[in-house]
């Protein structure tokens, strides 16, 4: 048999041989390439870390911006969702962003949008300044919510693709956490513009990082830049896998030509209405409203003073992040819809067992505190991470970022159906009724999971667009 040229021409790029790629990629050992794929998704994750941070800092914040600006019930309700319309406005742009001009641009600009903004937040004078510039942080929150799972994904071989994705979930966690604790230390002072501007040594650190940040390799083979996709591969997985990745997206890109009305074709169906509806359900089983509202419900139930709610809320944050990271050692080994299981039947318990709390003349308050621990503790083990790993494995290669954009739209379009209508709905059906509605939800989602979601454990990319076939 004849040996193969060193090189062939292919979409106008330079397209190595097998032999040439498993040279090049000896050269970089496998504790190396981990070390490097670590670094790159460590760094990108810092937007998660914003998202945690600029979503949560405004539940400590607005016990004391709502006295600042003379808020009303609505206005109150208004200065805590504003972020989720901007992301909603962001989420729905992030992917034409991300697949037009690339996902390291898009994440650098996010980065400087993060920066600039969260220090306009904390210098308004009057309540349209604060709304104006909480809407365009809610802009970058949207983009860099679908864009930095994104990511990773296309950048991490498949069988550490769920931890590391799963690393940007423990980003979101830790900035919620950092935000709750930065509302406590400044609680007492009562000095919000600086819960907001601390946001701003995070943003400076994603910028920086992104800097040096490669594009990713399914990006590079969709323009047609193999040579380039190559090079990248070369650097994060061995030399077979090298050559089956590039294979199978030479194959899919010439093949595929999509754009985002192809999703709505009959094989692809199935991933858009699971990313969709799961986008629903990850909103609707409440907790944005337990993560924004935690002080609030907190001094509902007798908690003494604002710091005391803070505090409570900063420790619920803390377990939470410890979840995730006991999510992200499972997720590679035990695979996504077991994880997605046990998670809501936790959920659904633990919200049961709160709305029965809540029916009571004096509720326990310390009993209702680790109602909403267990809860978000679950929520984060598994629903949480799980669908965020999910969206960003599911899609195809070509039109992977619009199609992420259309769930991410979904999560903050009732992400903020869910925030701006909370207190209004508690005042309708009591807080009681609203968690009872919660875990019935719980129970919907269950059942639509078992029924729908499918296990992408251990499979790249590439295997997972054409099981849909």
């Amino acid at each position: 048999m004849r040996e193969r040229p060193a090189s062939t021409l292919q979409g106008g790029c330079r397209v190595s041989s097998s032999t040439d790629i498993a040279a090049a990629s000896r050269k970089l050992g496998t504790s190396e390439r981990r070390k490097f794929v670590i670094l790159i998704s460590a760094t990108a994750a810092v937007g998660g870390f914003l998202f945690g941070y600029d979503t949560a800092v405004i539940s400590g914040a607005i016990l004391f911006v709502r006295s600042q600006f003379q808020l009303t019930s609505v206005q109150t309700e208004i200065a805590v969702s504003v972020v989720l319309a901007g992301a909603l406005v962001g989420a729905a742009l992030g992917g034409y962003l991300g697949d037009r001009f690339g996902r390291r641009p898009t994440l650098l600009a996010t980065a400087i949008a993060f920066g600039v903004f969260g220090l306009v937040t904390g210098l308004a004078n009057g309540f349209a300044l604060f709304f104006l510039s909480r809407l365009l942080v809610g802009a970058a929150v949207g983009v860099s919510s679908m864009l930095a799972p994104l990511y990773i994904a296309e950048l991490a071989p498949e069988k550490y693709r769920g931890a590391l994705v799963t690393l940007n979930q423990l980003a979101i966690s830790a900035g919620v956490v950092v935000a709750y604790y930065v509302d406590y230390v400044l609680a007492g002072s009562g000095n919000w513009r600086w819960m907001f501007m601390s946001a701003v040594l995070p943003s400076m650190l994603l910028l920086v990082g992104v800097i040096y940040l490669p594009e990713t390799p399914r990006w590079l083979a969709a323009k047609n830049r193999f040579a380039q996709a190559e090079e990248i591969l070369r650097r994060v997985e061995g030399p077979y896998e090298v050559e089956r990745d590039l294979a199978q997206l030479r194959e899919l890109t010439a093949q595929d030509k999509l754009s985002l009305k192809n999703l709505f074709q009959q094989r692809f169906r199935r991933p858009l209405v699971v990313g969709v509806v799961l986008a629903i359900f990850q909103q609707i089983t409440g907790v944005n409203t337990i993560v924004y509202y935690a002080p609030t419900i907190f001094r509902a139930v007798g908690f003494s003073s604002n710091s005391v709610a803070i505090l409570a809320t900063f420790i619920i944050g803390f377990v939470g992040l410890c979840f995730v990271v006991f999510s992200m050692l499972l997720l590679d080994k035990v695979g996504r819809r077991p994880l997605l299981f046990a998670s809501l039947i936790g959920m659904t318990i633990t919200l049961l067992h709160l709305s029965y709390l809540l029916g009571e003349p004096s509720p326990v308050k310390w009993q209702v505190l680790l109602d909403v621990i267990a809860y978000l503790a679950a929520f984060d083990f598994g629903l949480g991470p799980v669908f965020w790993l999910l969206i960003s494995e599911i899609y195809p290669t070509t039109v992977r970022a619009q199609a992420m954009s259309v769930a991410t739209f979904t999560v903050w379009g009732f992400d903020f159906l869910v925030t701006a209508t909370f207190l209004t709905l508690a005042e309708k059906l009591g807080m009681r009724g609203c968690f009872l509605l919660f875990a019935v939800v719980c129970v919907a989602a269950l059942l639509f999971a078992f029924a729908f979601v499918p296990e992408t454990r251990r499979r790249t990319l590439e295997e997972i667009e054409k099981s849909w076939s």
